[in-house]
């Protein structure tokens, strides 16, 4: 029997190292530490990344598109504010309607800028990312938010109530993958977003409407990122005016980390709630093991630095470059 080549080692490693590097990291953040595996520690991992992980659902489809949206921290940010400060002013039955429409708006802001004007995402929502923040501070005038009256309200439930004895935010976060995924694996918007990130050309001369497409994905992330708005609200019941702050590049990780290629025109939903899984398990191992929380910067930095490499090797079919 002859011996397996190095380049179907490589495709292989590149198709699926990430996988095979989490296993690894399972095993031995478990025999570090035997509370990793327990059932109360795998919970509030998953609830921990829920947040996250509505975020990273809508970004999903962007990336899948052919684009980015680095404005999803910041975005993110200001749903939690405005929420929090319409919850007393309004109550919260006419508070998380209206601050989804208001975050629906940025995210037809940014749509209509990177569909229709078919500018550059990155340098869309990279200057977005500036302006939310600095809209965010506007509206709350540079204070942090908190509910006046934290116990007459039922508003915790979408951040802190359980549910047949599952908490609430994995319910969400689940329910709108499950249902997003349905959307982008079943529908005929859903082959659009392929066909549109894929080739942009064929696309355009197949008759598909791009910078419709691209609106809709843009609507979809600001979407998930009021949904995640509400979670952090909810379950904190207060916030800083920069609780979102960095979490583009955490939410870009995972997206990444689940398969979903920068070039577009791959990737699943499925295989981001992997990827925010993965991210989440990772750094919760480091702090069971004793590691400072600043590790997990420096560990996210790397992830990222491999999940990309690992999207080119697939590309190409092998893990170093041809004229290397």
């Amino acid at each position: 029997m002859s011996r397996p080549s190095k380049e179907t080692i490589g495709g292989f490693l590149a198709r699926q190292g990430i996988l095979v590097a989490f296993v690894i990291f399972m095993i031995g953040f478990t025999l570090a530490n035997e509370r990793f595996i327990a059932v109360d520690n795998v919970l509030g991992v998953v609830r921990s990344s829920a947040i996250l992980g509505v975020m990273a659902l809508g970004v999903t489809f962007v990336v899948i598109s052919g684009n980015l949206d680095l404005s999803v921290g910041s975005m993110m940010s200001f749903s939690t504010i405005v929420v929090l400060d319409l919850h007393d002013k309004l109550g919260p039955d006419l508070a998380i309607p209206a601050m989804f429409a208001m975050t629906l708006c940025l995210g037809a802001l940014i749509g209509f800028l990177v569909g229709y004007l078919k500018l550059n995402s990155l340098i869309v929502t990279l200057g977005m990312l500036s302006a939310i923040h600095g809209l965010t501070l506007a509206y709350s005038g540079g204070k942090n938010m908190d509910i006046a009256d934290k116990s007459a309200t039922w508003f915790s439930v979408f951040g802190q109530d359980r549910l047949l004895g599952v908490p609430v935010p994995i319910l969400i976060f689940f329910l709108l993958a499950a249902l997003l995924s349905l959307l982008l694996g079943k529908t005929p918007f859903g082959r659009k977003v392929y066909a549109v990130g894929g080739n942009p050309t064929a696309a355009a001369f197949s008759g598909i409407a791009r910078a419709r497409v691209v609106f809709c994905c843009y609507l979809i992330s600001s979407f998930c990122v009021a949904t995640a708005g509400l979670m952090q609200a909810s379950r904190s019941m207060g916030s800083q005016n920069t609780v979102g702050q960095g979490l583009e590049l955490e939410v870009l990780a995972a997206v990444i980390l689940g398969g979903a290629s920068l070039l577009g025109g791959a990737g699943t939903v499925f295989k981001t709630v992997i990827g925010v899984l993965i991210l989440g398990f990772i750094q919760n191992g480091l702090l069971l093991v004793g590691l400072e929380f600043y590790v997990q910067y420096v560990v996210t930095w790397i992830i990222i630095i491999l999940a990309v490499w690992l999207d080119i090797a697939a590309k190409r079919g092998r893990l170093w470059s041809p004229i290397a």
